[in-house]
Protein backbone atom coordinates (compact mmCIF):
# COMPACT_ATOMS: atom_id res chain seq x y z
CA UNK A 1 0.00 0.00 0.00
CA UNK A 2 1.41 3.67 -0.97
CA UNK A 3 3.04 5.49 1.82
CA UNK A 4 0.45 8.49 1.24
CA UNK A 5 -2.63 5.97 0.84
CA UNK A 6 -1.47 4.72 4.76
CA UNK A 7 -1.00 8.77 6.15
CA UNK A 8 -4.85 9.37 4.74
CA UNK A 9 -6.22 6.43 6.62
CA UNK A 10 -4.52 7.29 9.38
CA UNK A 11 -5.73 10.89 9.46
CA UNK A 12 -9.02 9.61 8.73
CA UNK A 13 -8.98 7.70 12.03
CA UNK A 14 -7.73 9.69 14.16
CA UNK A 15 -10.51 12.54 13.39
CA UNK A 16 -12.64 9.67 13.72
CA UNK A 17 -11.44 9.02 17.07
CA UNK A 18 -11.25 12.42 18.56
CA UNK A 19 -14.44 12.99 16.63
CA UNK A 20 -16.02 10.23 18.87
CA UNK A 21 -13.97 10.98 22.38
CA UNK A 22 -15.53 14.53 21.71
CA UNK A 23 -19.19 13.14 21.51
CA UNK A 24 -19.20 10.47 24.13
CA UNK A 25 -17.48 13.45 26.42
CA UNK A 26 -19.91 15.77 25.43
CA UNK A 27 -22.93 13.51 26.26
CA UNK A 28 -21.40 12.14 29.75
CA UNK A 29 -20.83 15.80 30.79
CA UNK A 30 -24.40 16.85 29.69
CA UNK A 31 -25.39 18.97 32.85
CA UNK A 32 -28.34 17.97 34.37
CA UNK A 33 -31.28 20.53 33.56
CA UNK A 34 -33.36 21.53 36.40
CA UNK A 35 -36.30 23.82 36.55
CA UNK A 36 -38.37 24.69 40.02
CA UNK A 37 -40.96 26.56 40.66
CA UNK A 38 -39.42 28.71 43.48
CA UNK A 39 -36.15 29.98 44.54
CA UNK A 40 -35.66 28.27 47.84
CA UNK A 41 -35.53 24.66 45.72
CA UNK A 42 -33.48 26.22 43.15
CA UNK A 43 -30.83 27.42 45.54
CA UNK A 44 -30.50 24.08 47.51
CA UNK A 45 -30.26 22.40 43.62
CA UNK A 46 -27.38 24.47 43.17
CA UNK A 47 -25.72 23.42 46.72
CA UNK A 48 -26.64 19.75 45.35
CA UNK A 49 -25.83 19.69 42.15
CA UNK A 50 -22.45 22.06 41.73
CA UNK A 51 -21.32 22.02 38.36
CA UNK A 52 -23.27 19.07 37.12
CA UNK A 53 -26.63 20.84 36.80
CA UNK A 54 -28.00 23.92 35.33
CA UNK A 55 -31.11 25.30 37.41
CA UNK A 56 -33.56 27.86 37.38
CA UNK A 57 -36.35 29.15 39.00
CA UNK A 58 -39.52 30.27 37.51
CA UNK A 59 -40.93 32.80 40.06
CA UNK A 60 -38.86 35.49 41.65
CA UNK A 61 -38.04 35.72 45.34
CA UNK A 62 -40.45 38.78 45.70
CA UNK A 63 -43.11 37.02 44.03
CA UNK A 64 -45.94 35.62 46.22
CA UNK A 65 -45.83 31.87 45.38
CA UNK A 66 -49.52 31.63 45.07
CA UNK A 67 -49.96 34.12 42.07
CA UNK A 68 -47.06 34.00 39.52
CA UNK A 69 -47.80 35.04 35.61
CA UNK A 70 -47.61 31.68 33.38
CA UNK A 71 -45.21 33.48 31.07
CA UNK A 72 -45.02 31.18 27.90
CA UNK A 73 -40.84 30.98 27.85
CA UNK A 74 -41.63 29.10 31.16
CA UNK A 75 -42.91 26.57 28.96
CA UNK A 76 -39.69 26.49 26.89
CA UNK A 77 -37.42 26.04 30.08
CA UNK A 78 -40.12 23.08 31.49
CA UNK A 79 -40.02 21.59 28.35
CA UNK A 80 -36.20 20.81 28.63
CA UNK A 81 -36.24 20.11 32.05
CA UNK A 82 -34.78 16.65 32.88
CA UNK A 83 -36.26 17.25 37.03
CA UNK A 84 -38.91 19.72 37.84
CA UNK A 85 -38.81 20.79 41.91
CA UNK A 86 -42.04 22.38 42.99
CA UNK A 87 -43.61 22.74 46.73
CA UNK A 88 -46.99 20.89 46.16
CA UNK A 89 -49.54 21.39 48.61
CA UNK A 90 -51.09 23.17 45.81
CA UNK A 91 -48.74 25.68 46.35
CA UNK A 92 -48.47 26.15 42.50
CA UNK A 93 -51.97 25.35 41.88
CA UNK A 94 -53.13 28.22 40.13
CA UNK A 95 -50.17 28.46 37.51
CA UNK A 96 -47.72 25.85 37.41
CA UNK A 97 -49.95 22.49 36.01
CA UNK A 98 -51.01 24.63 33.27
CA UNK A 99 -47.21 25.44 31.94
CA UNK A 100 -46.40 21.48 32.78
CA UNK A 101 -49.08 20.68 30.46
CA UNK A 102 -48.54 22.90 27.73
CA UNK A 103 -44.13 22.16 27.99
CA UNK A 104 -45.07 18.17 26.73
CA UNK A 105 -42.26 16.60 28.28
CA UNK A 106 -42.93 13.74 29.72
CA UNK A 107 -40.18 13.33 31.90
CA UNK A 108 -41.83 15.84 34.46
CA UNK A 109 -45.61 15.65 32.87
CA UNK A 110 -47.41 13.51 35.53
CA UNK A 111 -46.76 12.81 39.23
CA UNK A 112 -45.08 9.59 39.09
CA UNK A 113 -43.11 10.84 36.33
CA UNK A 114 -38.99 10.16 36.53
CA UNK A 115 -38.43 13.71 36.93
CA UNK A 116 -41.59 15.26 38.67
CA UNK A 117 -40.51 16.07 41.86
CA UNK A 118 -43.27 16.90 44.39
CA UNK A 119 -40.98 18.28 47.01
CA UNK A 120 -43.17 17.90 50.61
CA UNK A 121 -43.45 14.25 49.89
CA UNK A 122 -40.25 14.40 51.90
CA UNK A 123 -41.63 16.37 54.75
CA UNK A 124 -42.72 15.33 57.98
CA UNK A 125 -44.34 18.06 60.03
CA UNK A 126 -46.79 19.49 57.68
CA UNK A 127 -49.36 21.63 59.91
CA UNK A 128 -52.90 22.85 59.49
CA UNK A 129 -53.92 19.66 58.28
CA UNK A 130 -57.64 19.70 58.30
CA UNK A 131 -59.99 17.89 60.25
CA UNK A 132 -63.16 18.36 58.62
CA UNK A 133 -64.79 19.50 55.54
CA UNK A 134 -63.56 22.54 53.27
CA UNK A 135 -65.31 24.25 51.51
CA UNK A 136 -64.76 28.18 49.72
CA UNK A 137 -65.78 30.20 52.73
CA UNK A 138 -63.00 29.07 54.65
CA UNK A 139 -60.96 31.25 52.36
CA UNK A 140 -57.92 29.82 50.50
CA UNK A 141 -57.52 26.84 52.93
CA UNK A 142 -54.75 24.33 51.53
CA UNK A 143 -56.65 21.15 51.64
CA UNK A 144 -53.46 18.91 52.50
CA UNK A 145 -51.89 21.24 54.72
CA UNK A 146 -49.81 24.54 54.71
CA UNK A 147 -47.59 24.87 52.25
CA UNK A 148 -45.13 27.12 53.79
CA UNK A 149 -43.16 24.84 55.03
CA UNK A 150 -39.41 25.58 53.55
CA UNK A 151 -40.24 28.69 56.50
CA UNK A 152 -38.18 26.06 59.13
CA UNK A 153 -34.86 25.64 58.10
CA UNK A 154 -34.67 22.21 59.60
CA UNK A 155 -37.18 21.58 56.75
CA UNK A 156 -34.58 22.20 54.21
CA UNK A 157 -32.34 19.09 55.35
CA UNK A 158 -34.51 16.16 54.13
CA UNK A 159 -35.68 18.33 51.20
CA UNK A 160 -32.14 18.24 49.98
CA UNK A 161 -31.50 14.80 50.71
CA UNK A 162 -34.80 14.01 48.33
CA UNK A 163 -33.19 16.63 45.44
CA UNK A 164 -29.74 14.73 45.88
CA UNK A 165 -31.67 11.09 45.49
CA UNK A 166 -33.17 12.65 42.69
CA UNK A 167 -29.99 14.20 40.94
CA UNK A 168 -28.53 10.74 41.46
CA UNK A 169 -31.08 8.99 39.90
CA UNK A 170 -31.10 11.22 36.70
CA UNK A 171 -27.33 11.43 36.76
CA UNK A 172 -26.01 8.03 38.71
CA UNK A 173 -22.20 8.59 37.15
CA UNK A 174 -21.95 11.62 39.58
CA UNK A 175 -24.34 9.80 42.84
CA UNK A 176 -21.15 10.15 44.93
CA UNK A 177 -20.61 13.82 44.01
CA UNK A 178 -24.21 14.52 44.86
CA UNK A 179 -23.67 12.61 48.23
CA UNK A 180 -21.12 14.37 49.72
CA UNK A 181 -22.63 17.49 48.27
CA UNK A 182 -25.48 16.44 50.34
CA UNK A 183 -23.65 15.71 53.65
CA UNK A 184 -22.16 19.04 53.49
CA UNK A 185 -24.82 21.16 52.80
CA UNK A 186 -26.52 19.28 56.03
CA UNK A 187 -23.73 19.97 57.96
CA UNK A 188 -23.50 23.62 57.20
CA UNK A 189 -27.63 23.67 58.26
CA UNK A 190 -27.73 21.90 60.95
CA UNK A 191 -24.19 24.51 62.44
CA UNK A 192 -26.60 27.54 61.26
CA UNK A 193 -29.68 26.05 63.08
CA UNK A 194 -28.02 25.92 66.04
CA UNK A 195 -26.73 29.22 65.72
CA UNK A 196 -29.77 30.84 65.01
CA UNK A 197 -31.40 29.16 67.57
CA UNK A 198 -29.26 30.45 70.07
CA UNK A 199 -30.05 34.35 68.61
CA UNK A 200 -33.87 33.32 68.94
CA UNK A 201 -33.74 31.76 72.52
CA UNK A 202 -34.37 34.73 74.49
CA UNK A 203 -37.48 35.79 72.13
CA UNK A 204 -39.27 32.70 72.82
CA UNK A 205 -42.84 32.87 73.78
CA UNK A 206 -43.12 36.57 71.84
CA UNK A 207 -46.34 36.76 70.70
CA UNK A 208 -46.96 38.52 67.15
CA UNK A 209 -49.80 39.08 64.42
CA UNK A 210 -48.74 38.28 60.93
CA UNK A 211 -50.46 38.92 57.54
CA UNK A 212 -51.09 35.57 56.01
CA UNK A 213 -50.84 32.06 57.42
CA UNK A 214 -47.25 31.63 55.67
CA UNK A 215 -45.62 32.09 58.77
CA UNK A 216 -46.41 29.45 61.00
CA UNK A 217 -43.44 27.21 60.46
CA UNK A 218 -41.12 30.55 61.10
CA UNK A 219 -43.24 31.06 64.13
CA UNK A 220 -43.51 27.85 65.20
CA UNK A 221 -39.45 26.71 64.70
CA UNK A 222 -38.32 30.35 66.58
CA UNK A 223 -41.03 29.39 69.82
CA UNK A 224 -43.63 32.75 69.02
CA UNK A 225 -47.32 32.43 69.24
CA UNK A 226 -49.09 33.97 66.21
CA UNK A 227 -51.87 35.28 67.89
CA UNK A 228 -53.94 36.93 64.56
CA UNK A 229 -53.79 37.20 61.08
CA UNK A 230 -54.32 40.31 59.29
CA UNK A 231 -56.43 38.85 57.04
CA UNK A 232 -59.55 37.88 58.16
CA UNK A 233 -59.70 34.69 56.44
CA UNK A 234 -56.74 33.01 54.38
CA UNK A 235 -56.24 34.83 51.36
CA UNK A 236 -59.09 36.83 51.80
CA UNK A 237 -58.09 41.25 52.74
CA UNK A 238 -58.64 42.62 55.30
CA UNK A 239 -62.22 44.63 56.60
CA UNK A 240 -61.85 47.78 58.60
CA UNK A 241 -63.93 45.96 61.57
CA UNK A 242 -61.50 43.21 61.26
CA UNK A 243 -58.64 45.46 61.90
CA UNK A 244 -60.37 47.26 64.14
CA UNK A 245 -60.79 44.00 66.23
CA UNK A 246 -57.65 42.85 65.72
CA UNK A 247 -56.24 46.13 67.06
CA UNK A 248 -58.46 45.81 70.22
CA UNK A 249 -56.88 42.12 71.05
CA UNK A 250 -53.36 43.96 70.10
CA UNK A 251 -54.04 46.06 73.19
CA UNK A 252 -55.39 43.77 75.23
CA UNK A 253 -52.92 41.46 75.29
CA UNK A 254 -50.25 44.04 74.72
CA UNK A 255 -48.67 42.33 71.20
CA UNK A 256 -45.49 44.28 70.13
CA UNK A 257 -44.58 42.07 66.82
CA UNK A 258 -46.31 42.48 63.44
CA UNK A 259 -44.12 40.44 60.78
CA UNK A 260 -45.42 40.40 56.96
CA UNK A 261 -43.59 38.53 53.75
CA UNK A 262 -42.25 41.88 51.87
CA UNK A 263 -44.68 40.61 48.92
CA UNK A 264 -47.66 41.12 50.79
CA UNK A 265 -49.71 44.68 51.21
CA UNK A 266 -47.70 47.54 53.61
CA UNK A 267 -49.51 49.25 54.37
CA UNK A 268 -52.87 47.87 57.09
CA UNK A 269 -49.83 45.94 59.11
CA UNK A 270 -47.98 49.29 59.04
CA UNK A 271 -51.12 51.33 60.16
CA UNK A 272 -51.95 48.26 62.90
CA UNK A 273 -48.40 48.48 64.37
CA UNK A 274 -48.56 52.27 64.80
CA UNK A 275 -51.74 52.53 66.91
CA UNK A 276 -50.84 49.34 68.72
CA UNK A 277 -47.31 50.56 69.64
CA UNK A 278 -45.74 47.43 67.69
CA UNK A 279 -42.66 46.62 65.91
CA UNK A 280 -43.82 46.53 62.19
CA UNK A 281 -41.02 44.11 60.19
CA UNK A 282 -41.66 43.21 56.63
CA UNK A 283 -39.32 40.48 56.23
CA UNK A 284 -37.94 38.43 53.00
CA UNK A 285 -39.35 35.14 53.41
CA UNK A 286 -38.01 33.58 49.80
CA UNK A 287 -34.19 33.21 48.63
CA UNK A 288 -34.15 36.34 46.21
CA UNK A 289 -36.51 38.20 48.55
CA UNK A 290 -34.22 41.26 48.96
CA UNK A 291 -30.98 42.20 47.24
CA UNK A 292 -27.98 40.19 48.81
CA UNK A 293 -30.00 37.21 50.00
CA UNK A 294 -28.62 34.17 47.36
CA UNK A 295 -28.79 31.38 49.34
CA UNK A 296 -31.02 29.48 51.56
CA UNK A 297 -28.59 30.06 54.31
CA UNK A 298 -28.85 33.74 53.24
CA UNK A 299 -32.53 33.80 53.75
CA UNK A 300 -32.42 32.90 57.58
CA UNK A 301 -29.60 34.91 58.09
CA UNK A 302 -31.33 37.73 57.21
CA UNK A 303 -34.79 36.61 58.76
CA UNK A 304 -32.80 35.71 62.43
CA UNK A 305 -31.33 38.71 62.59
CA UNK A 306 -34.25 41.52 61.55
CA UNK A 307 -36.52 39.49 64.05
CA UNK A 308 -33.79 39.70 66.70
CA UNK A 309 -32.67 43.02 66.10
CA UNK A 310 -36.02 44.56 66.14
CA UNK A 311 -37.05 42.83 69.44
CA UNK A 312 -33.28 43.63 71.31
CA UNK A 313 -34.23 47.25 70.47
CA UNK A 314 -37.41 46.92 71.35
CA UNK A 315 -36.67 45.79 75.15
CA UNK A 316 -33.85 47.46 75.02
CA UNK A 317 -35.98 50.89 74.53
CA UNK A 318 -38.80 49.51 77.12
CA UNK A 319 -35.98 48.94 80.08
CA UNK A 320 -34.55 52.54 79.31
CA UNK A 321 -38.41 53.73 79.55
CA UNK A 322 -38.65 52.12 82.99
CA UNK A 323 -35.47 52.72 84.54
CA UNK A 324 -36.62 57.15 83.61
CA UNK A 325 -40.02 55.92 84.87
CA UNK A 326 -38.60 54.96 87.99
CA UNK A 327 -36.20 57.80 87.93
Amino acid sequence: MKRHTILKRLTLYTALIIFSVFFINGEAGAKVNVVTSVPDFASIAREIGGDKVDVISLAKGYQDPHFVDAKPIYITKLNRADLLIYNGLDLELGWLPLLVTGARNSRISTLNAEGNVDASVFITNILDLPTGPIDRSMGDVHPRGNPHYMLDPRNGIPVAKGIAEKLSEADPENASYYEANYESFARLLNMKIKEWDEELAPYKGTEMVSYHKNLEYLSEWAGFKEIGFIEPKPGIPPTPSHVAELIKKMKSMDVKLVIVSNYYPQKTPSIIAEQTGAVFLSIPTQVGGQDGIDTYFDLFDAIVGEITGALKDQKGAANHSASGTDG
